[in-house]
């Protein structure tokens, strides 16, 4: 028996392997998770929405919401701190059908939990509790949460919140080993995914420095969870799916993607990105998702300060293969 190619089970929604794409804010965007798909991804999230922000009639939340039946299995994040508004969302999210719905408590960005949301959520476990339940008894689909070790070294209480959240129905959990004051600093400790997952009868997925096929087997070892999550390490790199799926499914790894081949994806994330949002935005949001396809390459740095001025797909595609028909090494 394969032990790293195990089903992920989210109430009556199964996926093997439980190979999952973090949802990150301006990242994990519509055409990035089709990417990732392409390459083994086999569950997806969207980026976080506010449910405020959905219940008031922001235009970009409500964008958002947008997914595809090719992306399913995919659930749809949301991030708030009154149950009552979290749980008014969730029916609303509910109504396009994501396959679960899920609760973000790890966002460590100081504009969120200065307003007293995201992983500000651990500092009030009681509150935890009201949201879980809250949107628990709203709707109908799964519910999970996203967690992360605690608001810092000195309150570690995702044990606490773990369990509240099994308690209340929740059906899976992401643990993040980091705490919400480390934001991405430092290493993300395994042992604590270990231990939430010793703890609670209900999946955990674990999440923190996946950066490599060796790293997801790794986590498996230690920690035994029942699926892993990819987050900055994918940036710029949705090849990164198919190395781990391989390592998971017990095969051959790829080889690295070539030179065309980065140009090609990269090109084809901005094509995707103007028909969903617009050649302008488009250009805006790829200018950090090009300098990251050619991150830490010889000659990046000359070709970066290119791409973070292009306007338009004719000039990044103009830059892009300049710079591989003059001899850029990839």
């Amino acid at each position: 028996m394969n032990i790293y190619n195990k089903i992920l089970k989210i109430g009556s929604l199964e996926v093997q392997p439980g190979l999952t794409l973090a949802p990150m804010a301006g990242i994990t965007s519509q055409p990035f998770r089709l990417l990732a798909k392409e390459q083994g991804c086999r569950l997806l999230f969207s980026e976080m929405i506010s449910a405020k922000g959905l219940l008031y009639g922001n235009y970009r939340s409500d964008a958002l919401l947008y997914f595809t039946e090719y992306e399913r299995p995919i659930g749809l994040q949301i991030f708030g701190s009154d149950p009552k508004i979290m749980a008014a969302a969730a029916v609303r999210i509910e109504k396009h059908k994501p396959d679960f719905i899920d609760l973000n408590l790890g966002c460590p960005t100081r504009k969120i939990t200065k307003n007293g949301e995201g992983g500000a959520l651990l500092r009030n476990p009681a509150l935890c509790s009201e949201i879980f339940k809250a949107v628990r008894s709203a709707v109908s689909c799964p519910v999970t949460v996203k967690l992360r070790k605690g608001w810092n070294e000195l309150s570690v209480n995702v044990l606490e919140i773990a369990s509240r959240a099994e308690e209340a129905g929740i059906e899976a959990l992401t643990i993040h080993g980091r705490t919400v004051e480390q934001g991405y600093s430092g290493k993300a400790d395994w042992d604590i995914i270990r231990q939430v997952k010793a703890y609670v009868g209900i999946p955990v997925i674990g999440n923190g420095d996946i950066d490599s096929a060796r790293a997801a087997i790794d986590m498996l070892d230690l920690c035994r969870c029942d699926g892993i999550m990819i987050g900055r390490a994918a940036r710029g790199n949705p090849w990164l799916f198919a190395e781990v799926l391989a390592a998971l499914e017990n095969r051959p790894l790829p080889e690295p993607p070539t030179a065309d081949q980065i140009v090609a994806i990269a090109l084809k994330h901005f094509a995707l990105l103007a028909e969903l949002k617009g050649e302008a935005a488009a250009a805006r949001e790829m200018r950090r998702h090009s300098a990251w396809y050619i991150k830490g390459l010889p000659g990046a740095a000359a070709i970066r300060q290119k791409l973070i001025r292009v306007k338009s797909f004719i000039e990044t595609e103009a830059i892009l293969h300049e710079f591989v028909s003059q001899g850029g090494s990839f």
